[in-house]
């Protein structure tokens, strides 16, 4: 069995150029399903996953609800939805109030895939300048998971990541080419 079954992400300003850099380092069938939270506005549009998924080798795409969520694919929250990970291995999306100032909140994915993946859940803090996913990127520590944050330093914007590191003894701090390095090796680890 595989160590990990999935990876989550949680992203906001500055958000399209880190995950440019970080799931370009992903292979085409990189076998973990990828969620991602960026913070955007409620009126836009499925560009953003459009725009990555002609980029990469990893395919990219907007979640819907119901959808079963498989390997070598990325699942970005539509704009104006929270997405959540269900105990079926498929996503969720709710119009709950907003979390954090936000929705899609990280917060809100984070503790829902801590609570379905526990110890198999990778959890991912990269650029933005607020709050958002700390608290949910310790719930995944608390549950086994695994909490990487990208290193302040490089970040565009450094809040999300401080406010990540203050929260939550992060397993890896890492370059975003160091992260989409571990992505890649821990995927692959059998138990």
């Amino acid at each position: 069995m595989r160590r990990y079954e999935a990876v989550v992400v949680g992203v906001s300003a500055g958000g399209l150029q880190a995950l440019s850099v970080l799931l370009g380092c992903l292979p085409g069938d990189f076998p973990l399903p990828v969620l991602i939270v960026q913070h955007r506005l409620e009126s836009s549009d499925s560009y953003l996953a459009e725009s990555l998924d002609r980029s990469l080798r990893i395919r990219v795409r907007e979640a819907e609800d119901k959808l079963e969520l498989e390997g070598g694919c990325v699942y970005l929250a539509p704009a104006g939805y929270h997405l959540l990970a269900e105990e079926t291995r498929t996503a969720s999306l709710s119009v709950d109030p907003r979390v954090n100032y936000s929705r899609p909140s990280v917060d809100v994915l984070f503790e829902s895939a801590a609570y379905v993946y526990g110890p198999r859940c990778i959890g991912v803090v990269l650029t933005g300048a607020n709050g958002d996913g700390s608290a949910g990127l310790a719930r995944i520590a608390a549950a086994g998971g695994l909490a990487v944050v990208q290193d302040p330093q490089e970040a565009e914007y450094d809040a999300m990541p401080r406010a990540a590191i203050a929260a939550v003894k992060a397993d890896y701090i890492l370059p975003l080419t160091g992260i989409g390095s571990l992505l890649s090796r821990l995927a692959q680890e059998e138990e």
